[in-house]
C-alpha cells in the first residue's frame, strides 16, 4: 500500500502513472503488505531537505528516506519502507534535457526512489547495472518507453 502526495500547486497527471509503475514494481519484488509515501514536492522544499539531511546546498531530483536501514519496521502487519520526495519542477527539467516525456521522467524518478527504500544502490558498476537494468525493465514493462 502506498499513497502518492501532491504538496504542489501543480495538476500532476502523471499520478496513475506513477501508481502502475509501483504496483509493477511491488509484484516484480515479490512483496506483501508494504508501506510508503511518495510526496511530490518543489525545488525549494527538496533543496531544504537536501541541505538538512545530505548537507548539500542544492535542488535534487528525487530524495529516499529508507526506514529500514538498520532492521525491519513491521507496523500493524506492514512493513514500513519509508517516504519517497520527487521534485516535480526538476524532473520537468530533466525530461527536457534527457529529451524523453514528464510521464517516463517522474516514473523513473519514483521507481527509482522505492529501489533505494528496498536496498539497491549504484554505488558501484555492479551495483549501477543490476539497478538501472531493473529500472528499464520495469518501465518497459510498464509502456512507459519515451
Amino acid at each position: 500500500m502506498f499513497e502518492i502526495i501532491n504538496n504542489t500547486k501543480e495538476n500532476i497527471v502523471e499520478i496513475k502513472d506513477i501508481e502502475h509503475v509501483l504496483e509493477l514494481a511491488i509484484q516484480n519484488q515479490k512483496l506483501e503488505n508494504v508501506e510508503f509515501n511518495i510526496i511530490l514536492v518543489d525545488n525549494s522544499y527538496i533543496h531544504k531537505l537536501n541541505q538538512e539531511y545530505r548537507h548539500i546546498d542544492r535542488e535534487t531530483d528525487v530524495i529516499s528516506f529508507a526506514l529500514e536501514d538498520t532492521k525491519d519496521i513491521i507496523y500493524d502487519n506492514y512493513r514500513l519502507l519509508g517516504d519517497i520526495y520527487i521534485s516535480v519542477e526538476k524532473a520537468k527539467e530533466q525530461a527536457i534535457t534527457y529529451g524523453h516525456s514528464l510521464k517516463r521522467e517522474i516514473c523513473f524518478l519514483a521507481l527509482h526512489g522505492f529501489l533505494h527504500l528496498l536496498g539497491y544502490d549504484h554505488m558501484t558498476k555492479e551495483d549501477e547495472k543490476v539497478m538501472f537494468e531493473l529500472q528499464e525493465d520495469i518501465l518497459y514493462e510498464a509502456g512507459i518507453t519515451e
